[in-house]
């Protein structure tokens, strides 16, 4: 996979927050602060902007450039928690030109690792977490046991979109909806459904034969 594959990813993501930023808000507004939807779509506006005035040359650099960016635009907690995911895949990645379904995997594993490091949450917390953990370990597997790699894509997905299904009765522990307590059972976690989103355009960027 080269840079842009990794382009075609992040715009694919951007696609996939402006077309869910309504639902994404109003997840939000059942338990947060109202303003998921908008914050997210804002900075991936900001991130399609910044990889077109300074284009990036690895992949590793596409995926800093996106963290850093969201970091800067996004308020509230999704700007970090969102920037070191894609901060740390290219932390990991780093300047090579190309990279592997394995590199991938293993940079997804890391980022999710640094996630939990910052936020101090884990799965069941009813975060972002519970979506982007279940899909980081069904791709590392799939990986691993030699699956093709859309299909490898196809597993985390469904593994994402099982982790935040799984996370809708449960009660929130971290952030503000924890503030609400037993009334956050019930209700699907906003940063888990943009977590979908984002591993579902992972594999939109796959099924674009861009790699």
């Amino acid at each position: 996979m080269d840079t842009g594959f990794f382009v075609a990813w992040i715009e694919a993501a951007a696609r996939a927050v402006a077309a869910g930023r309504e639902r994404l808000t109003e997840l939000d507004a059942a338990i947060g602060d109202a303003d998921h939807g908008v914050n997210l779509d804002r900075g991936f506006t900001a991130v399609r902007e910044a990889l077109a005035a300074d284009p990036p040359a690895t992949p590793g650099r596409a995926l800093t450039l996106t963290g850093t960016t969201l970091i800067r635009k996004v308020g509230g907690a999704s700007g970090p928690l969102y920037g070191t995911v894609f901060r740390q895949m290219g932390a990991v990645l780093g300047s090579d030109a190309e990279t592997t379904p394995d590199a991938l995997a293993d940079a997804l594993a890391a980022a999710v690792a640094a996630v939990e490091r910052l936020g101090g949450a884990r799965e069941g917390d009813k975060t972002m977490i519970d979506a982007l953990a279940p899909a980081s370990r069904a791709l590392s597997d799939a990986v691993r046991a030699g699956s093709a790699f859309e299909e490898a894509l196809d597993a985390a997905v469904a593994a994402a979109q099982e982790g935040a299904r799984a996370a809708i009765p449960l009660r929130a522990r971290k952030g503000r909806a924890s503030y609400l307590g037993e009334r956050s059972a019930g209700h699907e976690d906003p940063g888990a459904a943009s977590s979908v989103l984002i591993v579902t355009a992972l594999r939109a960027a796959a099924s674009c034969g861009s790699r």
